[in-house]
């Protein structure tokens, strides 16, 4: 459920933001998530 809904969201955040996408995937990928 809440996977989904984080995908919609980056999906989002990358139309609107790209660069606070990219910011967020950086963390995501520091957490190892």
């Amino acid at each position: 459920k809440i996977v989904g809904q984080r995908r919609r969201l980056l999906q989002y955040l990358r139309r609107t933001n790209p660069r606070r996408y990219a910011q967020v995937i950086r963390e995501l990928n520091i957490r190892g998530v």
